[in-house]
């Protein structure tokens, strides 16, 4: 039994982590006091100089542990051996927890993300929604976007200031959700934001940038809406369309 429960708590925590890659933003976050560190990987083919002495140097000031690979190693670690540029960083973001904590949740607004790809629109999709009225956004492994040095550039340093539920694919938490409002945006929908009655348990699913949201997610929603348009305007970004959702009232 203990085990088992010993098993599941270190399930838990390693689900926890985040990995990025890249020597300015390792240096950045390396500097912000407020990220907790679980490990940092170097690879030995590096010159100690330079960034690579920054980097080395903060991280012995904070006492955050080092582990040296050969490059093969390291890109399996970074899964980007282009752009990791000899180091990565594993990150404990207590603010990145499974979907299944949204069932002990009382009320909430949230994002749900289906097949968004583009890094840059899912940095400003997570600044937008700390900024506003979103209390989370559940974000799949699977056809989408995965957390990366571009996503937390696009983000401006708000990564890690909401929760972002994971799960591996929204067919697996929608389908769970009773008592739960959940609204696909859509630009043919009757129904538009400013006609919405505030539920307490409400998910706005955001589709793909150009297919919108899928066939197979939009059957689990049990309304869709639209944004208002003038003079002809057909759709929005879907980052600009998640500004709208977050900061309703």
């Amino acid at each position: 039994m203990q085990d088992s429960q010993d098993y599941l708590d270190k399930k838990a925590f390693f689900e926890k982590i985040i990995t990025l890659y890249g020597r300015n933003v390792i240096i950045e976050i390396l500097q912000d006091n407020s990220i907790e560190i679980h490990k940092l990987h170097m690879a030995e083919s590096n010159k100690t100089d330079g960034a690579i002495k920054t980097i080395l140097s903060l991280a012995k000031k904070r006492d955050i542990e080092i582990s040296f690979h050969d490059k093969n190693q390291l890109s399996r670690i970074s899964k980007n051996a282009k752009q990791d540029q000899g180091v990565a960083i594993d990150i404990i973001s207590k603010s990145y927890q499974n979907a299944k904590e949204i069932k002990k949740l009382d009320s909430f607004r949230l994002i749900a993300l289906d097949g968004i790809h583009n890094p840059q629109n899912l940095g400003m999709i997570i600044r937008s929604c700390a900024a506003g009225n979103v209390d989370g956004i559940i974000l799949p492994k699977k056809s989408s976007a995965k957390i990366s040095p571009l996503v937390v550039k696009a983000s401006a340093g708000t990564l890690f200031k909401l929760p972002i539920y994971f799960c591996n694919s929204l067919d697996e938490i929608l389908n769970d959700m009773s008592e739960t409002k959940i609204y696909a945006l859509s630009s043919h929908a009757k129904t538009t934001i400013d006609n919405i009655v505030p539920h307490n348990k409400s998910i706005f699913v955001l589709g793909n940038e150009s297919d919108g949201v899928s066939k197979e997610v939009e059957n689990l929603c049990n309304d869709s809406v639209s944004i208002p348009m003038n003079r002809g305007v057909e759709s929005l970004n879907v980052a600009v369309t998640t500004s709208l959702i977050a900061f309703m009232k």
